[in-house]
Protein backbone atom coordinates (compact mmCIF):
# COMPACT_ATOMS: atom_id res chain seq x y z
CA UNK A 1 0.00 0.00 0.00
CA UNK A 2 2.75 2.47 0.27
CA UNK A 3 3.99 2.32 -2.73
CA UNK A 4 0.81 4.37 -3.31
CA UNK A 5 2.01 6.83 -0.83
CA UNK A 6 3.01 9.59 -3.07
CA UNK A 7 -0.54 9.63 -5.37
CA UNK A 8 -2.38 10.02 -2.41
CA UNK A 9 0.65 12.92 -1.60
CA UNK A 10 0.17 14.58 -4.92
CA UNK A 11 -3.47 14.61 -4.61
CA UNK A 12 -3.68 16.41 -1.42
CA UNK A 13 -1.11 18.93 -2.29
CA UNK A 14 -3.41 19.92 -5.25
CA UNK A 15 -5.70 20.50 -2.88
CA UNK A 16 -3.85 22.23 -0.83
CA UNK A 17 -3.26 24.65 -3.74
CA UNK A 18 0.46 23.84 -3.62
CA UNK A 19 2.42 25.02 -6.91
CA UNK A 20 1.84 21.87 -9.40
CA UNK A 21 5.24 21.48 -10.08
CA UNK A 22 6.64 21.52 -6.34
CA UNK A 23 3.50 19.11 -5.65
CA UNK A 24 4.87 16.84 -8.53
CA UNK A 25 9.09 16.93 -7.11
CA UNK A 26 7.74 16.31 -3.60
CA UNK A 27 5.40 13.33 -4.26
CA UNK A 28 8.40 12.04 -6.58
CA UNK A 29 11.09 12.78 -3.50
CA UNK A 30 8.90 10.79 -0.63
CA UNK A 31 9.13 7.17 -2.88
CA UNK A 32 13.02 7.71 -3.39
CA UNK A 33 13.95 9.12 -0.27
CA UNK A 34 11.56 6.95 1.98
CA UNK A 35 9.89 4.03 0.52
CA UNK A 36 12.50 2.73 -2.36
CA UNK A 37 15.88 3.75 -0.46
CA UNK A 38 18.16 1.31 -3.42
CA UNK A 39 18.12 4.17 -6.29
CA UNK A 40 20.78 6.61 -4.82
CA UNK A 41 19.77 10.40 -4.87
CA UNK A 42 22.15 11.43 -6.98
CA UNK A 43 20.73 9.18 -10.18
CA UNK A 44 17.24 10.86 -9.31
CA UNK A 45 18.71 14.29 -9.62
CA UNK A 46 20.41 13.27 -12.55
CA UNK A 47 17.49 12.10 -14.54
CA UNK A 48 15.80 15.19 -13.11
CA UNK A 49 18.21 17.27 -15.04
CA UNK A 50 18.06 15.48 -18.11
CA UNK A 51 14.49 15.03 -18.38
CA UNK A 52 15.07 18.92 -19.81
CA UNK A 53 17.13 17.58 -22.23
CA UNK A 54 15.02 16.27 -24.68
CA UNK A 55 15.40 18.03 -28.47
CA UNK A 56 11.08 17.85 -28.79
CA UNK A 57 11.09 20.26 -25.54
CA UNK A 58 12.41 23.02 -27.68
CA UNK A 59 9.29 22.93 -29.40
CA UNK A 60 7.38 24.55 -25.99
CA UNK A 61 9.44 27.58 -25.85
CA UNK A 62 9.18 28.65 -29.08
CA UNK A 63 5.61 28.09 -29.41
CA UNK A 64 4.97 30.11 -26.30
CA UNK A 65 6.94 33.06 -27.78
CA UNK A 66 4.54 32.94 -30.89
CA UNK A 67 1.65 33.78 -28.62
CA UNK A 68 4.00 36.75 -26.70
CA UNK A 69 5.14 37.79 -30.44
CA UNK A 70 1.77 37.80 -31.91
CA UNK A 71 0.49 40.07 -28.93
CA UNK A 72 2.48 42.96 -29.94
CA UNK A 73 2.85 42.12 -33.85
CA UNK A 74 -1.40 43.58 -34.43
CA UNK A 75 -2.19 40.01 -35.60
CA UNK A 76 -5.03 39.75 -33.33
CA UNK A 77 -6.58 43.05 -34.04
CA UNK A 78 -6.55 42.29 -37.59
CA UNK A 79 -8.02 38.86 -37.16
CA UNK A 80 -10.62 40.26 -34.85
CA UNK A 81 -11.45 42.56 -37.45
CA UNK A 82 -12.16 40.09 -40.04
CA UNK A 83 -14.36 38.19 -37.48
CA UNK A 84 -16.46 41.15 -37.12
CA UNK A 85 -16.71 41.90 -40.62
CA UNK A 86 -17.73 37.92 -41.34
CA UNK A 87 -20.29 37.68 -38.09
CA UNK A 88 -20.90 41.11 -36.50
CA UNK A 89 -23.90 41.41 -37.56
CA UNK A 90 -26.17 38.11 -36.51
CA UNK A 91 -27.78 38.52 -32.76
CA UNK A 92 -25.35 38.51 -30.28
CA UNK A 93 -22.95 39.55 -32.71
CA UNK A 94 -19.75 40.06 -30.65
CA UNK A 95 -20.01 37.03 -28.72
CA UNK A 96 -20.07 34.80 -31.91
CA UNK A 97 -16.90 37.17 -32.98
CA UNK A 98 -15.30 36.19 -29.41
CA UNK A 99 -15.25 32.82 -30.18
CA UNK A 100 -14.50 33.33 -33.86
CA UNK A 101 -11.46 34.88 -32.66
CA UNK A 102 -10.39 32.37 -30.55
CA UNK A 103 -10.92 30.11 -33.40
CA UNK A 104 -8.79 32.11 -35.75
CA UNK A 105 -6.23 32.16 -33.32
CA UNK A 106 -5.80 28.94 -32.07
CA UNK A 107 -3.30 28.31 -34.62
CA UNK A 108 -0.99 30.93 -33.76
CA UNK A 109 -1.03 31.21 -29.99
CA UNK A 110 -2.24 27.56 -29.24
CA UNK A 111 -2.71 28.52 -25.57
CA UNK A 112 -5.87 28.96 -23.56
CA UNK A 113 -4.74 30.84 -20.58
CA UNK A 114 -3.01 33.19 -23.70
CA UNK A 115 -6.13 33.55 -25.19
CA UNK A 116 -8.60 34.23 -22.58
CA UNK A 117 -6.04 36.55 -20.89
CA UNK A 118 -6.34 38.24 -24.17
CA UNK A 119 -9.87 38.59 -24.99
CA UNK A 120 -10.44 39.21 -21.53
CA UNK A 121 -8.50 42.73 -22.56
CA UNK A 122 -9.41 43.08 -25.76
CA UNK A 123 -13.08 42.21 -26.23
CA UNK A 124 -14.59 41.99 -23.46
CA UNK A 125 -15.08 45.64 -22.42
CA UNK A 126 -16.24 45.93 -25.66
CA UNK A 127 -18.88 43.48 -25.04
CA UNK A 128 -20.07 45.12 -21.88
CA UNK A 129 -20.21 48.29 -23.53
CA UNK A 130 -22.86 46.41 -25.95
CA UNK A 131 -24.87 45.71 -23.26
CA UNK A 132 -23.58 42.08 -22.56
CA UNK A 133 -23.57 40.69 -19.28
CA UNK A 134 -20.26 40.58 -17.72
CA UNK A 135 -20.90 37.73 -16.16
CA UNK A 136 -22.41 36.07 -19.56
CA UNK A 137 -19.42 38.18 -21.08
CA UNK A 138 -16.74 36.30 -19.06
CA UNK A 139 -18.20 32.45 -19.36
CA UNK A 140 -18.00 32.87 -23.32
CA UNK A 141 -14.30 34.50 -23.48
CA UNK A 142 -13.42 31.27 -21.33
CA UNK A 143 -15.38 28.77 -22.70
CA UNK A 144 -14.25 29.53 -26.09
CA UNK A 145 -10.56 29.98 -25.05
CA UNK A 146 -11.00 26.11 -24.49
CA UNK A 147 -10.55 25.96 -28.93
CA UNK A 148 -7.29 27.82 -28.66
CA UNK A 149 -4.92 24.24 -27.26
CA UNK A 150 -6.90 22.24 -30.04
CA UNK A 151 -6.04 23.92 -33.20
CA UNK A 152 -2.47 23.54 -34.01
CA UNK A 153 0.17 24.36 -32.75
CA UNK A 154 -1.18 23.55 -29.71
CA UNK A 155 1.33 23.28 -26.60
CA UNK A 156 -1.12 19.93 -25.38
CA UNK A 157 -0.87 18.75 -28.95
CA UNK A 158 2.80 18.74 -28.69
CA UNK A 159 3.08 17.28 -24.99
CA UNK A 160 0.88 14.21 -25.75
CA UNK A 161 2.66 13.66 -28.83
CA UNK A 162 5.77 13.08 -26.57
CA UNK A 163 3.87 10.74 -23.98
CA UNK A 164 2.35 8.77 -26.36
CA UNK A 165 5.11 8.75 -28.77
CA UNK A 166 2.90 9.83 -31.69
CA UNK A 167 3.59 11.64 -34.60
CA UNK A 168 3.17 15.85 -33.63
CA UNK A 169 2.03 16.70 -37.46
CA UNK A 170 -0.48 13.69 -36.80
CA UNK A 171 -1.59 15.20 -33.55
CA UNK A 172 -2.08 19.01 -35.39
CA UNK A 173 -4.20 17.40 -38.00
CA UNK A 174 -6.44 15.86 -35.96
CA UNK A 175 -6.80 18.59 -34.00
CA UNK A 176 -8.94 20.99 -36.95
CA UNK A 177 -11.87 19.20 -36.80
CA UNK A 178 -12.69 19.17 -33.18
CA UNK A 179 -11.64 22.19 -32.84
CA UNK A 180 -14.46 23.94 -35.39
CA UNK A 181 -16.63 21.43 -34.00
CA UNK A 182 -16.41 23.04 -30.73
CA UNK A 183 -16.55 26.65 -32.22
CA UNK A 184 -20.51 25.57 -33.49
CA UNK A 185 -21.33 24.10 -30.90
CA UNK A 186 -20.74 27.01 -28.66
CA UNK A 187 -22.18 29.37 -31.86
CA UNK A 188 -25.18 27.91 -31.82
CA UNK A 189 -26.08 27.82 -28.14
CA UNK A 190 -24.90 31.31 -27.89
CA UNK A 191 -27.53 32.19 -30.83
CA UNK A 192 -29.93 30.90 -28.85
CA UNK A 193 -29.35 32.83 -25.43
CA UNK A 194 -28.77 36.22 -27.51
CA UNK A 195 -31.99 35.77 -28.80
CA UNK A 196 -33.49 34.98 -25.42
CA UNK A 197 -32.17 38.14 -23.93
CA UNK A 198 -32.23 40.57 -27.37
CA UNK A 199 -28.49 40.78 -27.30
CA UNK A 200 -27.93 43.81 -30.19
CA UNK A 201 -25.20 42.38 -33.27
CA UNK A 202 -22.03 44.74 -33.06
CA UNK A 203 -22.94 46.30 -36.70
CA UNK A 204 -26.29 47.36 -37.88
CA UNK A 205 -26.07 45.02 -41.39
CA UNK A 206 -23.94 42.81 -42.94
CA UNK A 207 -20.63 44.00 -43.83
CA UNK A 208 -20.55 44.14 -47.33
CA UNK A 209 -18.42 42.07 -49.66
CA UNK A 210 -15.75 44.69 -50.14
CA UNK A 211 -15.14 45.53 -46.34
CA UNK A 212 -14.55 41.31 -45.93
CA UNK A 213 -12.20 40.94 -48.61
CA UNK A 214 -10.54 44.33 -47.22
CA UNK A 215 -10.17 42.64 -43.66
CA UNK A 216 -9.44 39.29 -45.26
CA UNK A 217 -6.59 40.60 -46.98
CA UNK A 218 -4.94 41.95 -43.83
CA UNK A 219 -5.99 39.13 -41.74
CA UNK A 220 -4.28 36.25 -45.12
CA UNK A 221 -0.44 36.85 -43.53
CA UNK A 222 -2.04 35.77 -40.32
CA UNK A 223 -4.11 32.84 -41.17
CA UNK A 224 -1.62 31.12 -43.32
CA UNK A 225 0.87 30.59 -40.26
CA UNK A 226 -0.55 27.85 -39.40
CA UNK A 227 -0.89 26.45 -42.58
CA UNK A 228 2.67 27.14 -43.69
CA UNK A 229 3.73 24.87 -40.19
CA UNK A 230 1.53 22.09 -41.14
CA UNK A 231 2.79 21.87 -44.74
CA UNK A 232 6.18 22.43 -44.06
CA UNK A 233 6.19 19.03 -41.06
CA UNK A 234 3.96 17.34 -44.05
CA UNK A 235 6.50 17.85 -46.87
CA UNK A 236 9.75 17.55 -44.32
CA UNK A 237 10.89 20.97 -44.78
CA UNK A 238 11.20 21.37 -40.67
CA UNK A 239 10.55 19.09 -37.64
CA UNK A 240 8.10 20.31 -35.65
CA UNK A 241 10.77 21.72 -32.91
CA UNK A 242 12.11 23.97 -35.71
CA UNK A 243 8.23 24.76 -36.71
CA UNK A 244 8.27 26.66 -33.42
CA UNK A 245 10.84 28.67 -34.59
CA UNK A 246 9.65 29.05 -37.97
CA UNK A 247 6.40 30.31 -36.50
CA UNK A 248 8.68 32.60 -34.88
CA UNK A 249 10.15 34.19 -37.55
CA UNK A 250 6.96 34.30 -39.40
CA UNK A 251 5.10 36.55 -36.90
CA UNK A 252 7.92 38.76 -36.42
CA UNK A 253 8.00 39.00 -40.20
CA UNK A 254 4.55 40.17 -40.47
CA UNK A 255 4.26 42.09 -36.92
CA UNK A 256 7.28 43.61 -38.38
CA UNK A 257 6.41 44.44 -42.16
CA UNK A 258 2.96 43.74 -42.99
CA UNK A 259 1.30 45.11 -39.83
CA UNK A 260 3.91 47.55 -38.90
CA UNK A 261 3.38 47.34 -35.29
CA UNK A 262 6.09 45.14 -33.41
CA UNK A 263 9.10 47.56 -32.34
CA UNK A 264 12.25 46.65 -31.30
CA UNK A 265 11.10 48.35 -28.22
CA UNK A 266 8.91 45.05 -27.70
CA UNK A 267 11.55 42.22 -27.61
CA UNK A 268 12.57 42.76 -23.87
CA UNK A 269 9.00 41.99 -22.72
CA UNK A 270 8.76 39.14 -25.47
CA UNK A 271 11.60 37.54 -23.51
CA UNK A 272 10.47 37.81 -19.96
CA UNK A 273 7.09 36.84 -21.08
CA UNK A 274 8.39 33.63 -22.99
CA UNK A 275 10.74 32.89 -20.22
CA UNK A 276 8.16 33.20 -17.55
CA UNK A 277 5.72 30.77 -19.42
CA UNK A 278 8.52 28.43 -20.40
CA UNK A 279 10.13 27.74 -16.91
CA UNK A 280 6.53 27.43 -15.52
CA UNK A 281 5.70 24.91 -17.95
CA UNK A 282 9.24 23.18 -18.43
CA UNK A 283 9.08 23.29 -14.27
CA UNK A 284 5.69 20.62 -14.65
CA UNK A 285 6.81 18.72 -17.40
CA UNK A 286 10.36 17.80 -15.23
CA UNK A 287 8.60 16.90 -12.14
CA UNK A 288 6.04 14.64 -14.41
CA UNK A 289 8.80 12.97 -15.64
CA UNK A 290 10.47 11.94 -12.18
CA UNK A 291 7.22 11.35 -11.22
CA UNK A 292 6.59 8.95 -13.83
CA UNK A 293 9.66 7.17 -13.26
CA UNK A 294 8.58 6.22 -9.86
CA UNK A 295 5.61 4.38 -11.43
CA UNK A 296 7.18 2.90 -13.93
CA UNK A 297 9.53 1.23 -11.25
CA UNK A 298 6.35 0.06 -9.38
CA UNK A 299 4.40 -1.23 -12.69
CA UNK A 300 1.13 1.46 -11.91
CA UNK A 301 0.15 2.37 -15.14
CA UNK A 302 0.22 -1.44 -16.27
CA UNK A 303 -1.77 -2.20 -13.14
CA UNK A 304 -4.24 0.78 -13.92
CA UNK A 305 -4.48 -0.57 -17.06
CA UNK A 306 -5.36 -3.89 -16.19
CA UNK A 307 -7.94 -3.17 -13.62
CA UNK A 308 -9.89 -1.16 -16.36
CA UNK A 309 -10.02 -3.97 -18.29
CA UNK A 310 -11.33 -6.22 -15.57
CA UNK A 311 -13.86 -3.91 -15.43
CA UNK A 312 -14.99 -3.51 -19.36
CA UNK A 313 -13.20 -4.96 -22.15
CA UNK A 314 -16.02 -3.06 -24.17
CA UNK A 315 -14.00 -0.03 -25.90
CA UNK A 316 -16.99 2.22 -26.08
CA UNK A 317 -18.20 1.44 -22.07
CA UNK A 318 -13.69 1.86 -20.98
CA UNK A 319 -14.12 5.33 -23.18
CA UNK A 320 -17.05 6.40 -20.82
CA UNK A 321 -15.30 5.75 -17.68
CA UNK A 322 -12.20 7.75 -18.86
CA UNK A 323 -14.04 10.52 -19.78
CA UNK A 324 -15.80 10.46 -16.46
CA UNK A 325 -12.33 10.17 -14.63
CA UNK A 326 -10.95 13.17 -16.75
CA UNK A 327 -13.68 15.12 -15.86
CA UNK A 328 -14.25 14.80 -12.38
CA UNK A 329 -10.19 15.02 -12.05
CA UNK A 330 -10.47 18.00 -14.21
CA UNK A 331 -12.50 19.61 -11.57
CA UNK A 332 -10.23 19.31 -9.32
CA UNK A 333 -6.41 19.63 -11.15
CA UNK A 334 -5.05 22.14 -13.50
CA UNK A 335 -5.39 20.81 -17.20
CA UNK A 336 -1.84 20.34 -18.31
CA UNK A 337 -1.40 17.93 -15.19
CA UNK A 338 -3.98 16.05 -15.87
CA UNK A 339 -3.12 15.05 -19.23
CA UNK A 340 0.97 14.61 -18.16
CA UNK A 341 0.18 12.39 -15.06
CA UNK A 342 -2.89 10.60 -16.50
CA UNK A 343 -1.80 9.70 -20.12
CA UNK A 344 0.62 7.26 -18.88
CA UNK A 345 -1.84 5.52 -16.84
CA UNK A 346 -4.49 5.16 -19.07
CA UNK A 347 -2.45 4.96 -22.70
CA UNK A 348 -2.06 1.06 -22.31
CA UNK A 349 -5.55 0.17 -20.79
CA UNK A 350 -6.52 2.26 -23.87
CA UNK A 351 -4.17 0.45 -27.11
CA UNK A 352 -5.21 -3.02 -25.51
CA UNK A 353 -8.73 -2.54 -26.70
CA UNK A 354 -7.09 -1.29 -30.45
CA UNK A 355 -8.02 2.50 -29.64
CA UNK A 356 -5.72 4.76 -31.94
CA UNK A 357 -3.65 6.60 -29.97
CA UNK A 358 -4.24 10.19 -31.95
CA UNK A 359 -7.82 9.57 -31.80
CA UNK A 360 -7.71 8.84 -27.89
CA UNK A 361 -5.22 12.02 -27.65
CA UNK A 362 -7.77 14.54 -29.12
CA UNK A 363 -10.28 12.86 -26.73
CA UNK A 364 -7.86 13.66 -23.32
CA UNK A 365 -7.06 17.18 -24.72
CA UNK A 366 -10.70 18.58 -25.31
CA UNK A 367 -11.56 17.06 -21.86
CA UNK A 368 -8.98 19.05 -20.16
CA UNK A 369 -9.54 22.05 -21.90
CA UNK A 370 -13.52 21.24 -20.35
CA UNK A 371 -11.86 20.96 -17.35
CA UNK A 372 -10.23 24.56 -17.55
CA UNK A 373 -13.40 26.22 -17.90
CA UNK A 374 -15.45 24.22 -14.79
CA UNK A 375 -15.01 25.00 -11.11
CA UNK A 376 -13.26 24.37 -8.71
CA UNK A 377 -9.84 24.78 -10.03
CA UNK A 378 -10.26 25.47 -13.68
CA UNK A 379 -7.28 27.51 -14.82
CA UNK A 380 -9.56 29.74 -17.86
CA UNK A 381 -11.71 30.23 -15.40
CA UNK A 382 -9.82 32.16 -13.20
CA UNK A 383 -7.62 33.78 -15.64
CA UNK A 384 -11.20 35.15 -16.90
CA UNK A 385 -12.79 35.70 -13.40
CA UNK A 386 -10.23 37.50 -11.93
CA UNK A 387 -9.09 40.13 -14.98
CA UNK A 388 -13.15 40.86 -15.10
CA UNK A 389 -13.48 40.55 -11.57
CA UNK A 390 -16.73 38.41 -11.99
CA UNK A 391 -17.71 36.77 -8.91
CA UNK A 392 -17.30 32.88 -9.27
CA UNK A 393 -20.77 31.61 -8.86
CA UNK A 394 -22.06 34.31 -11.35
CA UNK A 395 -19.70 32.62 -13.74
CA UNK A 396 -20.81 29.03 -12.75
CA UNK A 397 -24.02 30.12 -13.81
CA UNK A 398 -23.82 31.63 -17.36
CA UNK A 399 -21.32 29.37 -18.19
CA UNK A 400 -23.61 25.51 -17.27
CA UNK A 401 -25.16 25.85 -21.36
CA UNK A 402 -21.85 26.43 -23.01
CA UNK A 403 -19.93 23.34 -20.81
CA UNK A 404 -23.41 21.81 -21.99
CA UNK A 405 -22.53 22.12 -25.79
CA UNK A 406 -18.62 21.39 -24.76
CA UNK A 407 -19.56 17.70 -23.37
CA UNK A 408 -22.10 16.73 -26.33
CA UNK A 409 -19.16 17.75 -28.83
CA UNK A 410 -16.94 15.35 -26.21
CA UNK A 411 -19.40 12.55 -26.70
CA UNK A 412 -19.17 12.73 -30.50
CA UNK A 413 -15.85 12.76 -30.53
CA UNK A 414 -15.44 9.69 -28.15
CA UNK A 415 -17.49 7.84 -30.16
CA UNK A 416 -16.63 8.68 -33.81
CA UNK A 417 -12.71 8.23 -34.54
CA UNK A 418 -14.17 8.99 -38.36
CA UNK A 419 -14.48 12.31 -37.23
CA UNK A 420 -10.85 13.12 -35.58
CA UNK A 421 -9.22 10.75 -37.81
CA UNK A 422 -10.94 11.88 -41.08
CA UNK A 423 -8.11 14.48 -42.32
CA UNK A 424 -4.77 12.54 -40.66
CA UNK A 425 -6.23 9.47 -42.71
CA UNK A 426 -6.20 11.58 -46.13
CA UNK A 427 -2.59 12.82 -45.98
Amino acid sequence: MEIYLPIIMLFVLFLLNVPIAFSLIASSLVYFLFINTSIPVSLVMQRFISSASSFPLLAIPFFIMVGSVMNYSGISRSLLSFADSLIGHKTGGLAHVNVALSTLMGGISGSANADAAMQSKILAPEMTKRGYDLPFTAAITAASSSISPVIPPGINLIIYALLANVSVHEMFIAGYVPAFMMALSLMVTIAIIARRRNYAPSRTEAAPAKERLHYLGKAVPALLIPFGIILGMRFGLFTPTEAGAIAVLLCAIIGLFVYRELKISHVPAIFKETIQGTSSVMFIIIGAMIFGYYMTLEQIPQNVASALILVTDNKLVLLMLINLLLLIVGMFIEGGAAMIILTPLLLPAVLNLGVNPVHFGIIVIVNIMIGGVTPPFGSMMFTVCSILKVKLLDFVREVLPLLFALLVVLMLLTYSEGLVMFLPNLL
